[in-house]
């Protein structure tokens, strides 16, 4: 979903850069470059938006290309504690089951030995 909303977003801007601002922006090619460079945050710099149209949407795209970096990084940091966790239970379950296994052991000890009485 995030991926498909980026990619849109790209599209969307690209065309309307050219649309906003054509002298600087003259094909969806050259939109279409300066979208993905600034959606990356990588903005090269090759192309720039001249006008304040052209800038404002310059500035969600930027917005836009560093909330992806930071939603897909806390996917990825999500995934990997819910693994932890789980192992995590999963070594706290079997501690526990040795402990119930030795106090059993242990009861059936003291059951045996008042049992010698």
């Amino acid at each position: 979903m995030i991926v498909t909303a980026t990619f849109v977003v790209v599209l969307l801007s690209g065309v309307l850069m050219t649309l906003i601002d054509n002298p600087e922006f003259p094909d969806f090619g050259v939109g279409l470059w300066w979208a993905v460079q600034t959606v990356t945050t990588v903005g090269y710099g090759d192309v720039a938006p001249q006008n304040g149209a052209g800038r404002l949407l310059g500035a969600i795209v930027m917005l836009e290309g560093t909330a992806f970096i930071a939603i897909v990084t806390a996917v990825i940091t999500s995934s990997f504690v819910t693994r932890a966790q789980a192992e995590q239970r999963k070594d706290e379950l079997s501690d526990r089951e040795l402990i119930e296994r030795r106090f059993d052991e242990l009861e059936r000890k003291i059951d045996a030995l008042a049992a010698q009485r």
